[in-house]
């Protein structure tokens, strides 16, 4: 019984998206593990751009010091 629990940040992710991610993740285990699709389990969280950080620093001043 896989579960796989996927982060992503709170910027606009669609519904579509979601269901490509779960589909894929699902597919994958199922080809690499040979996992039942029936007992596979896929999670996505969205997290508030102020609580993921990266590299010591929030994610938007990371990417603005990234930017340039």
């Amino acid at each position: 019984m896989p579960y796989v629990n996927i982060k992503v940040t709170q910027e606009g992710v669609t519904p579509n998206q979601k269901s490509e991610l779960i589909s894929g993740v699902t597919d994958l285990l199922v080809r690499v593990l040979g996992k039942n699709p029936a007992t596979t389990f896929v999670v996505i969280d969205e997290v508030a751009l102020e609580d993921w950080g990266i590299g010591g620093l929030p994610v938007e001043q990371y990417r603005r010091e990234a930017a340039g």
